[in-house]
């Protein structure tokens, strides 16, 4: 049985470059990756990482420099992820959907001696190469050799503010060849679902492939097709977000059932808080010791882990401490008792500074403790509980309410695909919640009387929303993530234009303010 436990202190580092290089090496012929009916050898991906570093160098990247890779999900990313490693320079991802403005404030931070990818750059000078760019092939697909940078990784992120910044990651592009973590096995059949912008896809993705990993990725989420990869190709480590989770379980049984899934060692899940509900009905169907939950961030402070069996035991917690240390203090500085809801932070083992600088921002600290920006209590024996991001949290009435308990009630409705909670500007309470859905395709929008109803089953009368919407478009993105913050901002003009939504809370269920 697989676990996930604290990294251990590297005994054997070799540059990520070199793991692809000996990968390579050891087994040339084996399937490295695979998108859809193609497949990549491990000979094939080192060949095209050398040629590559090689392109890459002629552009005049050179030993730290930053190379900021803006593509769609493809082999060439994970080609130019290593060439970089392989010449010392350090990747810089940056989602391929973001428009111009956005776009150009971010590589104005980032400041890369690269590009590689980016249809939509504008006004930044910089070298650049276009996405389907292949390296002539006159150049030598030998490998390098040539010492690592400094760090494996920088990555873009909006935050909860909107506002982009770059995190840039202290570890050294070094790995230990012999001792996999994140419960991952060397040579192990792996399934990314998720968009490698994002850094957990492509954090994991990457460290698998240096352990020899085949890893199978696809161009979108989608449930009966993840479902049908992992018996085609007998997959044993597979990651998830709660959105996912929750479009998987949304199939008809008979079609969850008609799929062969014995193979699977490990599901890990993590990027989003996940209902207890959806989260029992997994362990139910998969069984305790395949499930798996982290909690973690970007910047590497701390990370908690907890098991299917522990959770049972501990349900609604994201673990405890595996990297690092957590408290939650309130606003002073204090701590929180046990049960207690405050802000989450942590302090990594090697201190304040030790694993990511900010290009853009600046860390919310107090003295040594660093936070995600999360709420959330521990229990008597350390488990963490996560409650919601502090800039989510509705203040109406004086009352505290969480988005993320509304959202888990409202997902549980047999007709909601997605659901998110935000809170909207009122004279009187201050704020007040509006919940926007996305619907299963083919049903039809729930009755306002019966929503209301199935709601107060679930939460607290005073936390149901006083309206509700039929969002057009998908909520989240195949990483679990939403623009909390731009849904926000855009439903409170609509309101201060008079646009009426649906109403909730009023609609014939008698809930006290």
């Amino acid at each position: 049985m697989r676990t996930i436990s604290a990294g251990m202190a590297s005994t054997n580092p070799v540059p990520m470059g070199d793991l692809l290089t000996q990968q390579a090496r050891s087994d040339p012929g084996r399937a490295a990756l695979t998108r859809g009916e193609r497949s990549l050898t491990r000979g094939e991906l080192e060949a095209r990482a050398n040629r590559r570093a090689r392109a890459f160098l002629s552009l005049g990247v050179g030993h730290d420099d930053l190379v900021a890779v803006s593509l769609r999900d493809s082999f060439e990313i994970h080609e130019s992820a290593f060439a970089a490693w392989k010449i010392g320079a350090t990747p810089a991802s940056i989602p391929h959907k973001l428009a111009a403005p956005e776009f150009d404030a971010v590589l104005r931070l980032m400041n890369p001696r690269l590009l590689v990818g980016g249809g939509a750059a504008g006004s930044v000078d910089l070298a650049t190469l276009p996405e389907g760019y292949a390296p002539d092939g006159s150049l030598s697909s030998e490998p390098l050799f040539l010492p690592p940078g400094r760090y494996w990784k920088a990555m873009t992120t909006g935050g909860s503010t909107g506002r982009p910044k770059v995190i840039v990651h202290h570890r050294p592009p070094v790995l230990d060849p012999f001792s996999p973590s994140n419960g991952l096995a060397l040579n192990d059949v792996v399934l990314m679902p998720a968009p490698l912008y994002h850094n957990a896809p492509f954090s994991l993705t990457h460290m698998a492939l240096c352990w020899g990993a085949h890893v199978v990725e696809t161009d979108q989420f989608d449930p009966l097709e993840t479902l049908r990869l992992i018996e085609k190709h007998r997959v044993k480590w597979l990651y998830l977000v709660p959105t996912m989770m929750h479009r998987i379980w949304s199939l008809p049984g008979s079609q969850r059932e008609s799929f062969d899934l014995s193979s699977l060692e490990i599901v890990l899940h993590m990027a989003a808080p996940c209902a207890a509900w959806l989260k029992q009905a997994w362990i139910d169907w998969l069984g305790a010791e395949r499930i798996w939950e982290m909690y973690a961030g970007t910047e590497g402070l701390g990370t908690t882990a907890i098991s299917g069996a522990e959770w049972l035991a501990h349900k609604g917690s994201v673990g405890r401490c595996i990297n690092g240390r957590v408290r939650v203090l309130d606003d002073l500085g204090g701590d929180r008792p046990p049960g207690e809801v405050g802000e989450v932070y942590f302090v990594p083992p090697g201190g304040r500074g030790s694993t990511y600088h900010y290009v853009g921002a600046e860390a919310k600290a107090h003295g040594d403790w660093e936070s995600y920006g999360d709420l959330g209590w521990l229990d008597e024996q350390g488990y963490l509980y996560l409650a919601d991001r502090r800039t989510d949290m509705i203040l109406t009435g004086g009352a505290n309410i969480y988005p993320a308990e509304i959202e888990a009630a409202l997902d549980a409705h047999p007709a909601v695909a997605s659901s998110v909670c935000v809170g909207l500007p009122d004279p009187d309470l201050g704020q007040r919640a509006h919940a926007i859905l996305e619907l299963k395709p083919g049903g039809g929008v729930p009755a306002p009387a019966e929503l209301a109803k199935f709601l107060a089953g679930r939460i607290a009368r005073f936390k149901i929303p006083y309206s509700f919407e039929v969002a057009s478009e998908p909520l989240r993105d195949d990483a679990g993530k939403v623009r909390r913050s731009a849904l926000r901002d855009s439903r409170a003009r609509q309101a201060e234009k008079g646009l009426h939504f649906l109403p909730l809370r009023d609609a014939g269920v008698h809930v006290d303010a």
